[in-house]
């Protein structure tokens, strides 16, 4: 077999079987581990796989940059955004995360809502500034372009001084084994300090997110109230969550 038909089959295996272990595929194809791990290796170079220890997972599309992406799965947004804006309680507070999916929420939520609203994302509060009866904080500190939203030392001291009934994070990875991913270490590491000033955490995962991985750990699945999804029942990585014990909201 040719190394570009190798490298096909392996990508043709992370569609069909949502990962690659890189000993069960030398095995199969009678060849060198370390070929296989110098396949995964190079097709991670190209954006096409996450490696991850032993093999390999589906890498996810929402890493591309915030303009590309808010063109991707944008009606999966929406339906993931109109379910997550029905979490929010009348007078209640929310930590809403930057990205493409809070945005959609931000515009979702209904024009009668009394809520407060804590962002550490511009864009979600300019969507915001119409809104009649939402109240609207913003976390400062250092702007991480790639996803318009605050972080860094400033922007942690800022959450530590705030509490909310639940929080809805954007991730852009969901796996039952990687658990809970995202592109940027500084990003995680933000992420992680809001929910743990919110009583619960619900996850919004719009449907490529769901099997797919990305290089940084956000939080374990077990630490999240549920994920918000519109994924098809049915679908396998939506069923090996469901057996890890993570409750699903759908989104329908």
């Amino acid at each position: 077999m040719l190394v570009s038909e190798r490298r096909d089959l392996l990508l043709s295996r992370l569609r069909t079987d949502g990962k690659v272990l890189a000993k069960q595929i030398a095995a199969e194809l009678g060849v060198a581990e370390d070929s296989i791990r110098r396949d995964l290796r190079e097709l991670a170079a190209a954006g096409l796989c996450q490696r991850v220890y032993g093999g390999a997972l589906p890498v996810s599309p929402a890493i591309a940059d915030y303009a590309t992406r808010q063109a991707v799965a944008t009606d999966s947004k929406q339906r993931v955004a109109a379910a997550a804006a029905a979490l929010i309680n009348p007078g209640g507070t929310v930590l809403l995360d930057g990205g493409t999916t809070a945005l959609a929420v931000a515009k979702a939520l209904p024009a009668d809502l009394a809520a407060t609203v804590i962002t550490h994302s511009p864009t979600v509060a300019a969507a915001l500034v119409d809104h009649p009866t939402v109240e609207v904080f913003i976390l400062g500190g250092r702007l991480f372009k790639h996803s318009a939203v605050a972080c860094g030392a400033a922007t942690v001291e800022a959450a530590s001084a705030v509490t909310a009934e639940i929080f809805l994070l954007g991730v852009t990875g969901v796996h039952h084994e990687a658990g809970l991913t995202t592109g940027d270490p500084d990003e995680a590491a933000m992420k992680r300090a809001l929910a743990a000033r919110a009583a619960d955490t619900y996850v919004l995962a719009s449907n490529e997110k769901i099997g797919a991985a990305s290089p940084f750990t956000v939080l374990p699945l077990h630490e999240v109230s549920g994920i918000v999804t519109d994924t098809p029942e049915g679908h396998p990585a939506l069923a090996e969550l469901r057996e890890a014990g993570v409750p699903i909201i759908a989104a329908r």
